[in-house]
This record gives C-alpha cells, sequence and structure tokens, in this order.
C-alpha cells in the first residue's frame, strides 16, 4: 500500500506519502485551511493515484506558532525544496494543492516562489486573510473585516459570506496576490454556494489579473449547490462548524446532493490537471 513518511526536517512538520510503486514521482504539496492542524487524508488517497504529496503542517501543530497573526512564506519553502530534494521526487517542478486558507497560501506560493508547476486552489482566496503574509522584504496586511456584516441563520449560526472587504478598493488592495508573478498553471474549483468568503468572484480576479499580464487564463470549473469544503468524493458534507478565526459555528454551505457530485467530478479534475502539468510535460 500507500508509504507514510513522517517530515521533521529543519521548520517542516508534515507528513509523505508516497506511492507502492518504485519512484520517482511527481511531487506534490498538499494544504488544508485555518485549525487543521496536520490531515492526511487527502494526501494519502492522491498518492494512491502515483503522485508523492506531502501533507503540510503551518500553524496550531507540535512547536508551530499557534495563531497566524503572520505567516512566513519562506517555512514554504523550505517545504518545497524538501519535496524537490527529496530521492522519490522528480523535478523540475511540484504541484499545489489547497483549500480555503491552503488554497490562499498555494497562491501566494505560487506568486512568490520558484519550482512550483501547477496549482490547484479549492475555494481559496485571491488575497491575504486573517493575518499578515511575509517574503523577504515584502509583507501583504490582511483584508479588513467589518464584524457588523456577520448574518446570523435562523438556527443561530454565522453566515460569515459578507464579512471581508473587496480586495478591488482602497487600502485593501495591498492584500491582494501578485498573481501575475507566477509561472505555474493553475486550476480554481469553485463552489458556488461557499459560504466562508466570495471564492467564485475571487477566482475570477485571479484570472482577470493574470489576463491582464498576458499570461494564460487559468481553468475555473464552478459547481452549483456545492458549499466551502471540497473533499475528496464520498466525505460525508460539512454544513457547518467551529470557524476558530471567528470563535463560533458558521455555515459552510452547500446543499448535499450538489455537493456530493462536485466531490467525484473536483477529484477526476485535479488529478486530471496534474496529470497534464506535472506528468505529461516532465
Amino acid at each position: 500500500g500507500v508509504r507514510r513518511e513522517p517530515v521533521r526536517a529543519g521548520r517542516v512538520r508534515a507528513t509523505l506519502f508516497l506511492p507502492p510503486e518504485p519512484g520517482p514521482f511527481p511531487g506534490i504539496v498538499d494544504i488544508y485551511g485555518v485549525g487543521s492542524g496536520l490531515l492526511e487524508q487527502r494526501a494519502s488517497l492522491l498518492a494512491g493515484k502515483g503522485f508523492a504529496v506531502m501533507a503540510l503542517a503551518y500553524h496550531d501543530y507540535e512547536d508551530l506558532p499557534k495563531g497566524l497573526e503572520i505567516l512566513h512564506l519562506d517555512y514554504f519553502e523550505e517545504a518545497v525544496n524538501y519535496l524537490l530534494d527529496h530521492p522519490q521526487v522528480k523535478g523540475p517542478g511540484v504541484g499545489l494543492l489547497g483549500s480555503s486558507k491552503g488554497g490562499e497560501l498555494c497562491l501566494s506560493m505560487a506568486s512568490f516562489l520558484k519550482g512550483i508547476t501547477a496549482a490547484v486552489i479549492i475555494n481559496g482566496s485571491v488575497a491575504v486573510v486573517g493575518g499578515a503574509l511575509h517574503y523577504k522584504d515584502e509583507t501583504l496586511p490582511p483584508l479588513a473585516v467589518d464584524p457588523s456584516r456577520v448574518r446570523l441563520t435562523k438556527d443561530g449560526l454565522a453566515d460569515i459570506l459578507h464579512v471581508l472587504n473587496s480586495p478591488l478598493e482602497g487600502a485593501d488592495q495591498k492584500s491582494f496576490i501578485p498573481v501575475e508573478r507566477a509561472e505555474s498553471a493553475f486550476l480554481f474549483l469553485v463552489g458556488q454556494d461557499d459560504h466562508n468568503w466570495k471564492s467564485e468572484f475571487f477566482a475570477n480576479e485571479a484570472s482577470k489579473c493574470l489576463q491582464a499580464h498576458g499570461r494564460e487564463k487559468p481553468q475555473i470549473i464552478c459547481y452549483p449547490g456545492t458549499g466551502h469544503y471540497i473533499e475528496p468524493p464520498y466525505f460525508p458534507m460539512c454544513r457547518a462548524s467551529l470557524h476558530i478565526l471567528v470563535g463560533g459555528p458558521v455555515i459552510w454551505g452547500g446543499e448535499p446532493r450538489a455537493h456530493a457530485m462536485a466531490q467525484v467530478d473536483a477529484w477526476k479534475q485535479l488529478q486530471t490537471f496534474f496529470h497534464k502539468h506535472l506528468v505529461e510535460k516532465s
């Protein structure tokens, strides 16, 4: 079966999953959202499809910082380099797979770091959210939030969809990730009923920015009736749960049948995308 290697290299806290057959394999860094610690299920499943996949923790795990006030991209760079240097990983670049805050981080990694060939962003943001992002001599501040825009559902759960400011106006433009610097291919997977943030708007703004700078139009796949957590197939839909930045339960959106079908399709789409950009072109 799939081989599991804990990674404690320098500052990097991760788990690497390798396919059962002999390598080397195309490498992928897998990053989840806020409060996830180190989630391994998606990475282990994807390793069964012929990829070397590193599930990467970045806060609130072992000796990593607890909060998100400032995240340093050089930590993520160290993780990318670890994967690229691994004898079971064939370069010249790696793929990124991220959902929610992890998607935002993968967009930032693709924009600032070398060695990224392909990135799949699942319901990510095109602006920095929740804490500042720092790399070398640049810092992107987080988008401003307006808590008065929280709406309560009839069950007393928070709907935070409209809380974030737009990254297209005023000082909030400083939070916009400079995606035009990226050299990777992009696939955006979007749940059109995402209630965490405006994922379809974010994907479209990233696309506009790339095209305005003469870059290739990214692939965007939108799923109607689909919420925030687009997981691998047959995982149950998470309707609502604790959001650690909000401090209470929030709704994530999604209608069960549509969401379940989206998870099956998204899983196929991201494998096809990684095959095209990491396997066929290497």
